[in-house]
Parts: C-alpha cells; sequence; structure tokens
C-alpha cells in the first residue's frame, strides 16, 4: 500500500528536520526523506560558532541534538533518494528510489552540492588526493602539505581546520582578494601555517596514479603555468543547487535554484521549498533553520484549509 501523510518534507538538513518539527507539533503527520544520514553539510563542519545557544559547538553534535528534536512529536524519518514528485492538486505523489508516498504538502530542503573544478585529473583522484570535505578527510594528510582552492566562507574555514593537522595549507584563489567574511580573513592571514596565491586557477590535477602529488595552475594575470606539489587537494569553489528531480514542476530559475516567496511558497500549492536549494544570498543553519519554522507553520495553515473543504461524514 502506499503511504500516506499530510507532510513529506524531503531533506534532512538543519530546515528540514526545523519544518518537520513544527508540522509534527502541530499534530500533522510527518514522513521526512533523506538519501543519507540527517544532519546534512553540519556533518561535514567541524567547529560552528555562529549558531545562537552555543559559544562553539561540532557540526555533528548539533545534527544530532537538531535531529532528536525533529522527531520528538512523531515525525517519521524515511531513507531514500526521491527521483521526482507529481502533482496532483490536493495531493502529491513523492516517486523514490523504492516507493511510492502521497502527501498533502511537500516540503524541498535538498540542500547544494559542491562544485567541481571539471578540471583533468580531479575525477581520477577523487578519495586518492582529491576532496571536498576537510573534516572527512583531513586526518589523512597529517604533517602533509595540501592546497585548498577557493576563497569563501567554506574554503578559508575549513583550510584553518586543515591548519591543525597538516603541515602546510596553501589557499590557491582565482582573485586577488577573498570573498570569506572578515573576522574568518583575519584569522587565516594571521595562521602562519597559511599561504595564499593569488589570481590563479587550477587547471590540472596531477598524480603518481594512486594519490595525488600536485597541482598545475595558471597565473590568470599572466598566463604563466607553474606545478605546486602537494598532497591533498580540498575544493571549495561554490555550490550546485540539488534540484534535478523537480525540474518538471517548474519552480527553478535557471540555474536551478528553487524561487519561493518569503512564505517558502513556490509557484505550485502545497509545494515549499526552504534552506540552501533556494534562490537568495545568505545560505547558513540559521536562515535554514528560520525557513523550516516558517514552512512548517505554513504548512499546516495549508492542510486546515483543504481538510475544511472536505465534506463531513459519519
Amino acid at each position: 500500500m502506499t503511504k500516506s501523510y499530510d507532510v513529506v518534507v524531503i531533506g534532512a538538513g538543519p530546515g528540514g528536520m526545523t519544518a518537520a518539527l513544527y508540522a509534527s507539533r502541530a499534530n500533522l503527520s510527518v514522513a521526512m526523506i533523506d538519501r543519507g544520514i540527517y544532519g546534512g553539510q553540519m556533518n561535514n563542519t567541524a567547529e560552528i560558532e555562529n549558531y545562537p545557544g552555543f559559544k562553539s559547538i561540532m557540526g555533528p553534535d548539533l545534527a544530532q541534538q537538531m535531529y532528536d528534536g525533529s522527531i520528538n512529536f512523531g515525525a517519521e524519518y524515511v531513507y531514500g533518494a526521491v527521483e521526482e514528485i507529481v502533482d496532483n492538486g490536493d495531493t502529491k505523489t513523492i516517486k523514490t528510489d523504492s516507493e511510492e508516498i502521497e502527501a498533502k504538502v511537500v516540503i524541498i530542503g535538498t540542500g547544494s552540492e559542491y562544485k567541481k573544478l571539471g578540471v583533468p585529473g580531479e575525477k581520477e583522484y577523487g578519495g586518492k588526493g582529491v576532496s571536498y570535505c576537510a573534516v572527512c578527510d583531513g586526518a589523512f594528510f597529517k604533517n602533509k602539505d595540501v592546497v585548498v582552492v577557493g576563497g569563501g566562507d567554506s574554503a578559508i574555514e575549513e583550510g584553518s581546520y586543515l591548519s591543525g593537522i597538516v603541515n602546510n595549507v596553501k589557499v590557491i584563489h582565482r582573485r586577488d582578494t577573498l570573498r570569506a567574511q572578515k573576522i574568518i580573513q583575519d584569522r587565516a592571514f594571521k595562521n602562519e601555517k597559511m599561504d595564499f596565491v593569488w589570481n590563479t586557477n587550477v587547471v590540472e590535477v596531477l598524480g603518481d596514479g594512486s594519490k595525488v602529488t600536485g597541482v598545475k595552475v595558471r597565473n590568470n594575470q599572466t598566463n604563466e603555468e607553474s606545478v605546486v606539489e602537494t598532497s591533498g587537494v580540498f575544493i571549495y569553489v561554490g555550490l550546485l543547487p540539488m534540484t534535478e528531480p523537480f525540474k518538471s514542476l517548474n519552480i527553478t530559475d535557471v540555474s536551478g535554484w528553487i524561487i519561493t516567496n518569503d512564505k517558502m511558497e513556490t509557484s505550485v500549492p502545497g509545494i515549499y521549498a526552504i534552506g540552501d536549494v533556494r534562490q537568495k544570498d545568505l545560505r547558513q543553519i540559521t536562515t535554514a533553520v528560520g525557513e523550516g519554522g516558517i514552512a512548517g507553520q505554513q504548512a499546516f495553515k495549508y492542510v486546515e484549509a483543504l481538510n475544511s473543504k472536505t465534506p463531513v461524514t459519519d
């Protein structure tokens, strides 16, 4: 039999878990679907310093606390990969890789994933020195030299984290200034184990067949090429929305980000979007949590309105 819920939340990151909490606390039946462990990118973050209520907390610890709260009022956690949402009007069909689920409301919180450089050697040396997660893989490079590619918050924060493990972190950035928050920049510039290479692009990841040995770089001002020897390459050059299963709903912009109003409503009634999957400027745990609360409350109002249209029968 097809399972049926009032609300299905797709994605168990901070926004999704908050939406599940609010909707289930309003006495709605809720399923929270994710293809991986709850917490999303929080599980890849060593230390979180900008979440209210905590001076500092490890990412996985915050993920666990949020999850415990999200299921406290009866929300169910379902493992699966969503492949499509079909809009049937008052109900939606969520097709996963293993089943179909019916819901009155769908809240999309699938987040985003790290962009790839798309250069030779990147794919070939994935797991052999190329990484997108310092917390996951940093320990493999203890007392070695590594490269971080990027200049935003993630690149500099993860570079700082790596500096506590490795011998040296060389940050390679295509511009001549960082995009990271100033407090993060200041810490990095004061870090004696971090160096910076400006106006430079990585054009190839080099290796000996079994592991990374360096990167070929090109100065984008002079076109001069050189090789930087390194044991690891950590790449943080932006994000891509994880919205492929929802393209048929026509709720995304040309880049794939989902468009909503301030109530988290998409252009399809009964479908909401929250967190890093939305078209917005600031992608933080705090903003995702706020949006999750809004979507959970709006889901309650939407279901109430649907139920009020249903004739009462004995």
